[in-house]
């Protein structure tokens, strides 16, 4: 090991390797970590950095449910989103297909984004393509064209550019998606179920939280699962936030189905019963729902029916959130974290027993494997030289001022977390978070 040619040694008296956390010497060259050895091992490197006892080495972090809304808006950016990630611990992020504009159902579309991207990004940065009932005929091009994966919906997407699919439109879809062996991440809620709910109004939290029952994850998810069994697709169903629905999962999977699901900080952070009235900043769809459903979110964590967590970053500019009328009714429901979706996380995660190698697997490892980036995810020989340095220690408070989001609101605002971002490095190179 100590004749291995190497550039740069990173040596770390903690770093997540192996699904522990342990001491070690990690050789790169070339953008890609080459070795990796005991803390005190011999590497002929013309560069040496030697991190403190007091921060831990993480594989950079992937974030596959961005929102970045470029071209065509003011609600974030290239820029601004990929800054927000850089400073949060993520060096890889793949953006979802729709608000922006023109949404990315057609190769045309996917270069206008491309074009938006270039030249802009601070983190690697890859696209989920869109399929919506104009471009069931035509999505395989999107395929071909690099997206990593697909994204529908089975109700209404809030974008009149971006329809729902029907049932037999979803099955026809996961026909596709199954012979070009790619995944489709779904929105999993049921437009039948919420067409017989009385739409949002008012300042009233509850009311909102009962115009998007439980039964309408229920009833998608097993929409999914149905389409599952019968075309043996690949299926990823997006952002959970009802409890009910892990039952189902869970099933699926010792079933042998190729289903894999994520949740987001938010729902795991925060519970209906703290909502105040107009605190529409909080408004998501789904919807955070309570206490004990929260609970039952972080166990399905624990046991792997939750396969990892994804901030959803889903800004909009302060208008679309009603923030002065607090009207659940007018506005857009989106939350915006991603710069702190990883101290969210850590912060409830540690006090309920979870290690870093948790994390590491929900944050980067999960989340890399869904899009099919096999060179980066665990700190490993032959992986991307992509690292979060992480002090797990540090406590702040959220102030979205401070934030690199393009807009500043937040349900976190004021909230006291622990854990920050120290470092980031990319390909090899450290740079400033």
């Amino acid at each position: 090991m100590s004749g291995t040619a190497v550039e740069h040694v990173l040596r770390a008296p903690r770093a997540v390797i192996d699904g522990g956390v342990r001491s070690a010497a990690i050789g790169l060259a070339d953008g890609m970590i080459q070795v990796v050895g005991d803390v005190g091992a011999a590497f002929p490197a013309v560069i040496e950095t030697v991190l403190g006892s007091d921060v831990v080495l993480m594989p950079g972090l992937v974030d596959t449910h961005v929102h970045i809304n470029d071209p065509g808006t003011d609600w974030e950016g290239f820029a601004t989103a990929t800054a927000a990630a850089l400073a949060g611990g993520i060096t890889t992020v793949v953006d979802m297909p729709l608000d922006s504009d023109p949404v990315t159902t057609t190769v045309a579309a996917l270069d206008a984004k491309r074009s938006a991207a270039a030249g802009v990004c601070r983190v690697d940065t890859g696209f989920w393509g869109g399929i919506v009932p104009g471009n069931l005929g035509s999505f395989r091009e999107l395929a071909a064209a690099g997206v990593l994966g697909f994204k529908c919906f089975l109700s209404e997407s809030g974008n009149p550019n971006f329809p729902p699919l029907d049932v037999a439109e979803f099955r026809a879809a996961m026909t596709v998606v199954a012979e070009l062996d790619s995944v489709l991440l779904v929105h999993a809620e049921s437009a039948r179920v919420l067409a017989g709910c009385a739409p949002p109004a008012g300042r009233d939290y509850g009311v909102f939280l009962r115009s998007r029952p439980d039964a309408a994850e229920q009833d998608a998810v097993q929409i999914v699962l149905d389409a599952v069994a019968e075309t043996r697709a690949r299926a990823h169903i997006v952002h959970v936030s009802s409890a009910a629905v892990l039952p189902m999962i869970a099933d699926a999977k010792r079933a042998g189905l190729p289903v894999t699901a994520e949740t987001c900080p938010h729902y795991l952070t925060f519970a209906a019963e703290t909502i105040p009235d107009g605190g529409t900043v909080f408004a998501a769809c789904p919807p955070i729902r309570d206490e004990d459903n929260r609970k039952l979110l972080w166990a399905a964590l624990a046991d792997g029916t939750l396969d990892m967590v994804v901030s959803d970053h889903s800004p909009c500019a302060p208008r679309h959130k009603d923030l002065d009328g607090g009207d659940f009714g007018r506005a857009f429901g989106g939350i915006s974290s991603l710069q702190i979706a990883l101290p969210a996380l850590w912060t409830h995660a540690a006090r309920a027993g979870f290690g870093l190698p948790d994390i590491c697997r929900w944050m980067a490892q999960a989340p890399a494997e869904l899009a099919g980036l096999a060179d980066r995810g665990v700190i490993a020989p032959g992986r991307r030289a992509d690292f979060c340095v992480f002090d797990p220690d540090a406590s702040w408070i959220v102030r979205g001022a401070e934030l690199r989001h393009r807009h500043p609101i937040t349900p976190y605002e004021g909230v006291p977390l622990t854990g920050a971002v120290r470092q980031v490095w990319r390909g090899g190179i450290p740079e400033a978070a």
